[in-house]
């Protein structure tokens, strides 16, 4: 059974990026539709699978994660407007029977991604 989830670390702190809000999002024809928002756990990760079984389709989805607001939170004063503030990673779908897991790695000043495991 396929499943996508997620996590963040906090690389600016050395730590899991608990509290930060992600938005999931389904993106067909070049509109976006909101499917899930979650508040990442102690170990910066949501609860339990963002989308599995039926749930899971291909195409492309989004994750949004509130970074900004995530390290303002902190106590990280940052420029207004800050350098990263909201990420958003489109990517694809295209195995349902697939585990993807995307996480991401942030800090006040730079993000990156890859498909985990």
């Amino acid at each position: 059974m396929g499943r996508l989830s997620t996590h963040v670390l906090d690389t600016a702190h050395g730590c899991p990026a608990a509290g930060m809000q992600v938005t999931l999002q389904r993106v067909q024809d070049g509109q976006a539709e909101l499917v899930k928002r979650v508040t990442l756990n102690a170990d910066g990760r949501a609860d339990g699978p963002l989308l599995e079984g039926a749930a899971l389709v291909a195409g492309t989805w989004r994750l949004s994660f509130e970074a900004a607001d995530y390290f303002r939170a902190r106590g990280v004063v940052l420029p207004e407007p800050p350098f990263v503030g909201t990420v958003h990673l489109d990517f694809g779908i295209a195995d349902v029977q697939g585990h993807y897991h995307v996480p991401l790695l942030v800090s006040p000043w730079s993000w990156s991604t890859y498909r985990g495991s």
